[in-house]
């Protein structure tokens, strides 16, 4: 009679690691998804390159407040750092000073995608391209930022329509012979 009680008892332990075993032949694979857009690093390098590139022989550089440029300067230390937040609230607290500022408008929208707040970063983009002198390497960073917003939420033929905007940027100097 003990010796029927093992068997019975062993019975079960028996049939759990079966289907433990089992489980693992039915185990699906994980998939990975590959994002659609590249991170922000590269989309904040896209819009400070098209401003590098840009060489128009009309380039607005403003005169600076040295109140605001502190400001400025701050945000840009901190958003080398990585504190996104910190250098969007120094921009807020300038724009509050200058809130007509085309050039840190743009700089605010570069933060906001660092932020991922990509609807903010293509708003302020467009306000300060209808601030701006519409040529030169601001306009260029204007475009390439809606260029690169518009390729986030998946409109290419908004992104082609803003690449239109960049090149409309450069205006060439008079030949010279």
């Amino acid at each position: 009679m003990l010796s029927s009680f093992k068997r019975l008892s062993v019975l079960p332990f028996l049939l759990a690691v079966t289907l433990l075993g089992g489980c693992s032949l039915f185990e699906s694979t994980p998939t990975t998804v590959k994002p659609t857009v590249a991170p922000d690093r590269d989309m904040i390098g896209a819009i400070r390159a098209a401003g590098d590139r840009e060489k128009s022989v009309i380039d607005v550089n403003p005169l600076r407040d040295p109140g605001v440029a502190a400001l400025q300067d701050m945000a840009k230390n901190d958003e080398q750092a990585g504190r996104y937040a910190d250098a969007a609230g120094k921009l807020d607290q300038a724009l509050k000073l200058r809130p007509d500022s085309p050039d840190m408008l743009q700089d605010r929208a570069e933060v906001a995608i660092r932020l991922k707040d990509f609807a903010t970063a293509e708003r302020l983009a467009h306000q300060s391209w209808s601030l701006g002198p519409k040529l030169g390497p601001l306009c260029a960073r204007n475009w390439q930022t809606i260029v690169e917003m518009r390729l986030q939420a998946g409109d290419a033929g908004g992104a082609d329509t803003a690449r239109k905007g960049v090149q409309e940027c450069h205006k060439g100097g008079v030949s010279r012979y």
